[in-house]
């Protein structure tokens, strides 16, 4: 059965849990009435600059981090304190929403704001020393034909995906302004996300004539604040489907599958029509639409190679990826696979030329937290960092924007073909991608790797 909603588009591949309803509106309504909001258009929090990183008015930010529902902001005070020590060691950008993933609604009514939690999140950022990023999404009710008042907000993933109406274009732009002059020291804005609620169920494509309308009324209205920030789109998932279905196929393919024609028309028009742009955002996933990972579970990576080349190509834009995925829901992999997957992801977009890269934490306020980048900090032994945290972090140290990668021949035997690398003139990284031991050779040096073991040498 077809689906086309943004969320949709991904099936069975989306990031685990990452459309959750955020936060009940009887919640929101009580943290508006404690946010001291008058109902006047008058915000009463504590706006200000803050610490960030270094590389605040830089277009290529390396690897970071979203923030999703349960982050490091909030829960055990001691858990919190240790995440904040953690991020302010590599100091990683950090991405966050303005509406959902932990943020309630910034404008219930029009003109009335409450930014109690977008300002939490920001301050949480800044306190880390790290490079604040906004995107800009979700809309408010009221904006998309919904009833106005946080008592109103519907949190259902339905509505925090709609679009706001062509009729609210400009308000949406007006509050994109608001955030911008809010938070004067946050310059990088990714505007919207995956297109959501701009699928066109009669014409059987995306409307992409809509989306740009309103990405070039926010970009005016970002730059109008400050000619100094940085304004990016067009978020557009890459979808592909396997190479024996031919639905919406495209000339962009490999033995990935090839990339939903659709998607590539949304993009060229953007790219064509768009006010401006100070860098390009997409997001995808290595499997297809439906969930299967092609020609395997690590070639199928490649494609995000592939993908980046065209659409920097096309653009002539620095790249960022806002979301990037390889492991399928559901998939059963252990942690050391999932986090050896992850290494291949990075790798095939670094090979791409990506200049930014977010990863969806997807944080839990308990258990085990597949794929989370430290230990839930809701529980008294959390902030700790995770596998994932620290293959991240290592990356982006290693592997900074402006790297230049260098050849590098490591070999297992009739192994080696099971071995990805990527190569500095001071770091190599090396994943086995095999589920058994091999015993390696690279630079001259004989060292053993685990099933899926992801290994670091120093040149």
């Amino acid at each position: 059965m077809e689906r086309h909603r943004a969320s949709a588009i991904r099936g069975a591949g989306g990031p685990r849990g990452r459309h959750r309803r955020r936060i009940p509106a009887m919640v929101v309504a009580v943290l508006l009435a404690l946010a001291g909001c008058d109902g006047s258009g008058h915000d009463l929090g504590e706006p200000g600059p803050g610490r960030t990183g270094p590389s605040n008015t830089d277009l290529a930010l390396g690897w970071g981090f979203t923030h999703t529902q349960y982050s490091a902001d909030s829960g055990a005070d001691d858990a919190v304190a240790r995440a904040r020590r953690l991020l302010a060691e590599r100091a990683l950008p950090q991405n966050q929403a303005i509406m959902g993933w932990g943020v309630g609604n910034p404008e219930p009514a029009p003109g009335a704001y409450d930014f109690t939690d977008l300002d939490r999140r920001v301050a949480y950022i800044r306190s880390t020393g790290a490079t604040p990023v906004i995107t800009l999404c979700c809309a408010p009710d009221w904006m998309k034909g919904g009833r106005p008042g946080a008592a109103g907000t519907n949190w259902s993933t339905r509505s925090l995906e709609t679009a706001p109406l062509p009729a609210h274009y400009a308000d949406f732009a007006a509050l994109a302004a608001r955030v911008a002059e809010r938070y004067p020291d946050v310059r990088h804005f990714i505007v919207w996300n995956e297109f959501k609620g701009f699928y066109d169920d009669t014409r059987r494509r995306w409307d992409y004539e809509g989306y740009t309308r309103l990405y070039n009324q926010v970009y005016d209205a970002l730059k109008k604040v400050d000619k100094a920030n940085l304004v990016g789109g067009p978020y557009l998932a890459m979808d592909s489907y396997g190479p024996g279905d031919q639905s919406y196929a495209s000339g962009l393919k490999g033995p990935w599958g090839s990339v939903d024609q659709r998607v590539l028309d949304a993009f060229t028009y953007w790219n064509k029509h768009k006010a401006g742009a100070d860098f390009v955002v997409v997001d995808g996933a290595g499997f297809t639409r439906a969930g299967r990972l092609l020609p395997d579970a690590f070639a199928a990576a490649d494609k995000l190679t592939v993908v980046s080349e065209w659409v920097r190509g096309v653009s002539g834009l620095p790249l960022w990826w806002a979301e990037y995925y390889i492991e399928p829901e559901a998939s059963g992999w252990s942690e050391q696979r999932r986090v050896a997957a992850q290494a291949v992801a990075m790798t095939a977009l670094a090979r791409g030329g990506t200049s930014t890269a977010f990863y969806w934490n997807p944080e839990q306020r308990g258990g085990p937290c597949p794929g989370c980048l430290w230990r839930p900090t809701q529980q008294g032994d959390g902030g700790a960092p995770l596998a994932m945290y620290a293959l991240i972090a290592k990356f982006a140290e290693a592997f900074a924007p402006g790297t230049r990668f260098t050849g590098v021949e490591v070999t297992a035997g009739a192994d080696t073909a099971g071995l990805r690398t990527l190569a500095s003139a001071k770091d190599v990284l090396v994943v086995n991608t095999l589920d058994h031991a091999v015993e390696a050779k690279a630079d001259g040096a004989s060292f053993p790797l685990a099933a899926y073991e992801v290994r670091w040498l120093r040149r």
